[in-house]
């Protein structure tokens, strides 16, 4: 495979020139999904997933067996039921931030078992050692008074910055070892958010299993219930506000994934920075929460809605930006041969994307959409490691890794580039000018009637510049 004989502009590196059978040097004969250079054995990647996964099943364990412990088994059951309730919800609601170019599965699931297990045990040892030690230097007159105000300050001063640090271990382990599958902003969201939501599940389940445990020595039930209480400020007011802390960290690793890697020093201080933002806002959070009453509401109403409304905003913005860099990038590959005209518009519209994947499964069954599905995603990835390149962001493996992504888009064109075509037709505005327009109906078309052969045709011509 050979570089473009046309000069590149300053980070912009060469498209590889398009030919009938490629011969992706940078790939092995036999890769079919993931290229990985060999490597020794200690960095083999099932070395270091066996050891993670080791280390998260013994966390999960002593984290089971603590907050048994503090709950009962009874309380323990009925935690787990209440907090398991918004766990899908917050799930879905990530997953569909994250449609561009999804976050692969096995990240999130660690992200979210370390969550549930890994941080949360670090933050219930740490919390409590810290209580201990705030409640023998309290100076009151009733030890009572003591600890509840040692409860207060460790809620207010030492949780954030325990519970912040251990969820943002997560999104450094992956910022660090799967910086491949770590794009933007959109990226950083989503995976702080998950973890957020796993971290905030196995505390949901302590804080309501002991509530119904204080509900059961004291006869409580209906509106004097704790348990209801509880459920009600942390299921249906707060469920977002783990997420919420922890999505102001995971913003500052998405711009340090955009920022170039000769620009060491902010690589490090905006991860920093939407940490510290992380723990300041988690603070204020539980600070309000010690004071109870209007203070609580007050924060609650014209604080932490406005916040989480604005990071919506952020989020779906950054998104559209990710649909933006698709279709300004991948016409590089259009005009090097790799892609179809068509293709920019169908992969940076999720309408068409759905159209595609329809289409696929109609006519050819589930495993044609998933080579749509995925076809997309690879391209997208294209897209992004173009955009990066051409900020002067891209690794040293930059000429390897788009091989590895031509090589993946090859292996699906044949299902996926009529899908995508079609598509576009389905999606393309009638009052765009005819020179952007699609090919000429062809009435044997295998999706039905829609674009014709690859190349400029009469009425498609792009205008010389």
């Amino acid at each position: 495979m050979h570089p473009s004989p046309f000069p590149p502009r300053p980070h912009h590196p060469p498209v590889p020139v398009f030919e009938p059978q490629p011969r992706f040097e940078a790939v092995p004969a036999r890769a079919h999904w993931r290229y990985r250079p060999s490597r020794g054995i200690w960095h083999s990647r099932a070395l270091r997933a066996g050891t993670l996964i080791t280390l998260l099943v013994l966390s999960g364990l002593v984290i089971l067996a603590l907050v048994r412990e503090q709950t009962g088994t009874e309380g323990f059951l009925v935690g787990l039921g209440l907090a398991v309730l918004p766990v899908p919800l917050m799930v879905a609601a990530f997953r569909w931030l994250d449609r561009v170019e999804p976050e692969p599965w096995r990240n999130l699931v660690f992200a979210f078992a370390w969550g549930a297990c890994a941080a949360t045990l670090v933050a219930i040892i740490a919390n409590g050692f810290a209580t201990e030690w705030i409640a023998t230097r309290v100076e009151t007159s009733a030890s009572s008074d003591s600890s509840a105000q040692a409860e207060a300050w460790g809620a207010t001063f030492v949780a954030p910055i325990v519970e912040e640090s251990a969820k943002g271990a997560a999104l450094l382990l992956l910022f660090v070892f799967r910086r491949r599958d770590f794009d933007g902003i959109v990226d950083g969201v989503v995976i702080a958010g998950i973890t957020a939501t796993g971290f905030a599940f196995t505390e949901n389940i302590l804080y309501l299993g002991n509530a119904f445990g204080e509900d059961q020595a004291m006869g409580a039930s209906g509106f004097q219930s704790i348990t209801a209480a509880t459920f009600f400020i942390r299921i249906v007011m707060s469920p977002f506000a783990h997420p919420l802390f922890t999505a102001l960290t995971g913003i500052g690793f998405g711009i340090a994934a955009l920022t170039a890697p000769r620009r060491r020093v902010r690589r490090v201080l905006v991860p920093v920075t939407g940490l510290v933002t992380a723990m300041v806002l988690h603070a204020v959070w539980n600070g309000s929460a010690s004071l109870g009453g209007l203070s609580f509401i007050a924060v609650y109403g014209m604080f932490m809605v406005p916040v989480f409304g604005l990071l919506t905003w952020l989020v779906i913005w950054s998104r559209g930006n990710e649909l933006k860099t698709v279709q300004t990038h991948l016409p590089a590959y259009v005009a090097a041969g790799w892609l179809l005209p068509s293709e920019p518009h169908a992969l940076s519209s999720m309408r068409a994307r759905a159209l595609a994947r329809d289409a696929a499964r109609r006519l050819h069954g589930k495993e044609a959409a998933r080579a749509v599905a995925e076809y997309t995603g690879f391209a997208t990835a294209l897209a992004f490691l173009r955009g990066r390149a051409y900020k002067g962001a891209a690794g040293a493996d930059f000429a390897a890794r788009e091989q590895e992504l031509l090589h993946h888009l090859w292996q699906r064109k044949d299902l996926a580039q009529p899908a995508l075509t079609h598509a576009a037709m389905l999606t393309t505005r009638p009052w765009l000018p005819p020179q952007w327009g699609p090919h000429p109906p062809d009435p044997h078309h295998p999706y039905g009637p829609g674009p014709g052969p690859t190349g400029p045709t009469p009425g498609n011509t792009p205008p010389q510049r």
